[in-house]
């Protein structure tokens, strides 16, 4: 079994719409076409179809297949190319709970339609992904839903009469691996008490995890974000080691710095920061807003990055480090909500998509606060000249941020790549933040462009005018190469 190493998402963070997006936003057709061209333009190995928040279509394989017959004649989907699926938490989204069982009732109708394509048995859909994990139960159930009541159902007979499968046919493939999207800090580096239990009963050859990166950050700040990750990825080596299984740890980065700073010009900090990370998110930025050449370029280093052991990170330094840095980052983002709400509404929307509820980062109401997801988060603090990864830093002193440097290696980098976009005129600034950025002795360049577009921003909100805010923010979303 081989596992891809590049997952193209339908993240919504790009300023520019590729080509075949057939109107302002990427609907839901473009996105059949989308995963064929990330497969055979962009050379990447797996395409996350995304079943939460939008019209579900469940017949993605079989237009693939019939729309593309000779790219998916040459290249096999479910073992050269992957499709995988995620899927609504019915503990979470239960608006969307039955959605669940809709995708994966279309896995076998998958199975079926390749078969007929291929002339062999090969499972185009094997893997689905689950999000806002926070218990073994919550991945145990999708399991066994499917091994239990979609393919084990076959063998009930009617009454007096022929079986299920007499009747339908067989259902393949007779089970699935489910995916954690684990999202929020403290399930993050308590990893081993939901898998563990869950791995316990199952003879698995591998396990993959997915470790979200933007929802974290909009929770308790950059650092915390990267100290979180990097937490679960040093536990997924030891639970590993000690179980005797290969994990295969998925990052959810953006293009942001805030996101996670993976772009095709990062590639390489990205993966000396996360060592033992297998499979990388592509977000939309990514793909759409680099020059092709450039993207496929790192695609290829991606792909042939070769995993290491994860760094060794202190947790109970980490956790004192985050006492004081998470207090103030979330201070300073329930001061600044009004604002960030007030402009996110003006966001240019790039893809068909209804609203999540969950997690802080998913639009939800903390202490009376509401802020909207992560993407239109980033993007309205940058619009408004200030980079949400500044968020925090006036709570580390210098001998802070020397402790916070020795967790995330690359931390000076993503703040100088974020304060190119700063805006030191803003009037909706932490105090201090300047002092702060200058004890720090952070030297960074200015996009000059960006910030004559942020201080055009900043005077129609002053004014009250609204008429060309998201006009501005996607000016100011080029000049950087991500919306948010």
């Amino acid at each position: 079994m081989r596992v891809p190493k590049c997952m193209s998402t339908q993240h919504p963070d790009n300023v520019h719409l590729p080509f075949f997006a057939q109107g302002g936003k990427i609907g839901g057709e473009d996105e059949v076409k989308e995963a064929f061209y990330a497969f055979s333009h962009l050379g990447i190995d797996e395409q996350m179809w995304d079943c939460e928040g939008k019209e579900v279509d469940n017949y993605v394989v079989k237009k693939l297949l019939t729309n593309y017959e000779s790219f998916f004649r040459e290249n096999v989907l479910g073992e050269d190319v992957f499709l995988t699926l995620r899927v609504p938490n019915p503990a979470v989204e239960r608006a969307e709970a039955k959605i669940l069982l809709e995708t994966l009732e279309s896995i076998p109708r998958s199975f079926d339609a390749s078969a007929l394509f291929y002339n062999k048995d090969v499972a185009p859909i094997f893997e689905v992904i689950l999000p806002m994990t926070q218990t073994s139960h919550d991945i145990n159930r999708i399991y066994h839903y499917y091994k239990d009541h979609i393919v084990g159902r076959q063998h009930t007979p009617f009454p007096g009469d022929i079986t299920i499968l007499e009747w339908i046919g067989r259902f393949k493939p007779e089970e699935i691996h489910v995916i954690p999207l684990v999202e929020d800090w403290s399930h993050m580096i308590d990893l081993e008490h939901i898998l563990r239990p869950y791995l316990e009963d199952k003879d698995l050859p591998y396990q993959r995890v997915f470790l979200a990166r933007s929802d974290p950050a909009m929770n308790y700040g950059i650092l915390g974000a990267v100290i979180g990750n990097k937490v679960a990825l040093m536990k997924l080596d030891r639970l590993g080691r000690e179980l005797g299984i290969q994990f295969y740890p998925i990052i959810g980065a953006g293009s942001a710095p805030f996101r996670g700073n993976l772009t095709p010009r990062t590639v390489k900090r990205f993966v000396r920061e996360y060592p033992s990370a297998h499979t990388f998110t592509l977000q939309s930025a990514f793909k759409y807003d680099y020059r092709l050449e450039e993207v496929r370029q790192a695609v290829t280093e991606l792909r042939s990055h070769v995993t290491e052991p994860a760094h060794v990170v202190d947790v109970e330094g980490g956790l004192d480090l985050l006492k004081t840095y998470g207090v103030e980052y979330q201070a300073q983002v329930k001061e600044l909500a009004p604002v960030i709400n007030r402009v996110a509404k003006f966001v240019p929307k790039r893809r068909d998509r209804k609203l999540h509820t969950g997690l802080f980062g998913y639009a939800r109401e903390v202490d009376g606060i509401k802020l909207p997801r992560a993407i239109s988060f980033t993007a309205a603090m940058y619009s408004i000249g200030l980079p949400p990864e500044l968020l925090g830093l006036t709570s580390l002193t210098p001998a802070l941020y020397h402790r916070a440097r020795s967790f995330y290696l690359h931390l000076e980098e993503d703040l100088k790549d974020a304060l190119r976009f700063y805006n030191p005129q803003t009037p909706y600034q932490p105090q201090g933040l300047r002092e702060r950025i200058e004890q720090l002795g952070i030297g960074y360049e200015v996009d000059e462009a960006h910030r004559d577009i942020t201080n055009q921003l900043l005077r129609l909100l002053h004014e009250d005018r609204t008429e060309h805010l998201s006009d501005l923010i996607l000016l100011a979303g080029e000049r950087r190469q991500f919306l948010g």
